[in-house]
């Protein structure tokens, strides 16, 4: 047997060990059989080497730090966000809103909890790479299965970057025109993130990155130019409460959707 062939057959040895270690944190109680096969996969495409430990807690999400693997996406990264959905049965109705009426998605959603679970996990993947490709400052998606989306870890060591709630600005202005320009390019590249808030942005190396896309929607999408208004007025508001910085919300508006 060839050197390349034995450590090919070692390397993937030891992922299926990891995944067997991993698999036995379903009888702790932390992730279902289901996710367990999802995850499993994200070993196997060398996106990640090992779980660690919880970065966030929402109510549709755990977030988790992994340590890398050798995927050529992770273009040398150490670390990987890795997002596990676990929607409830009764946040069904308000993720609806943000898929029926979106051209990309409204013949994939389902009926069962296990379906729109997924179609949200692809949506907010699809969102990330539409954002990354019109220059937006955002994680990068490494790779998505399932219910679980891995990306790019914004943070110093193994500490997550704070939100912009939880970070005094030295100079707000030079932010906010950052997250409207992102807004901008957002809606250049034809979707509206629908969720912006100081809550899903946080502040790495000096600069706002947007987070939490699952919500995003297309500019078809018949309800966007809503959402967006609704952005706009989050963001200003925020910046006019804590920084005393105020802003026209109809030129802000107009700033974003205008074609130069």
């Amino acid at each position: 047997m060839s050197m390349a062939r034995m450590r090919s057959k070692r390397h993937r040895l030891e992922r299926e060990e990891i995944v067997l270690k991993e698999r036995r944190k379903v009888d702790q109680g932390i992730f279902d059989s289901k996710t367990m096969v999802y995850l499993s996969k994200f070993y196997n495409k060398g996106v990640i080497s090992s779980l660690r430990t919880p970065l966030a807690r929402g109510k549709e999400a755990d977030i988790y730090l992994a340590d890398a693997g050798e995927a050529e996406v992770l273009d040398g990264a150490k670390y990987v966000t890795m997002k596990f959905f676990r929607i409830a049965a009764s946040a069904f109705m308000n993720l609806n809103k943000y898929i029926e009426g979106d051209p990309r998605f409204s013949r994939q959603i389902g009926r069962t909890r296990e379906s729109i679970i997924n179609t949200w996990c692809k949506k907010e993947f699809g969102n990330l790479v539409v954002a990354k490709d019109a220059g937006v400052h955002a994680p990068t998606p490494y790779m998505f299965n399932g219910n679980i989306i891995a990306m790019e870890f914004l943070g110093d060591n193994e500490t997550i970057a704070p939100s912009l709630n939880d970070t005094e600005l030295d100079d707000p202005e030079k932010v906010l025109r950052s997250i409207i320009g992102d807004m901008k390019k957002l809606n250049n590249g034809g979707i509206v993130h629908a969720d912006v808030s100081e809550y899903n942005i946080l502040m790495y190396n000096g600069i706002p990155y947007m987070i939490d896309f699952g919500q995003a929607v297309s500019t078809r999408h018949p309800n966007s130019q809503e959402f967006l208004q609704r952005d706009v007025t989050n963001i200003l508001q925020y910046f006019a409460k804590k920084y005393k910085i105020r802003k026209n919300q109809d030129e802000v508006y107009r700033q974003i959707t205008s074609s130069s």
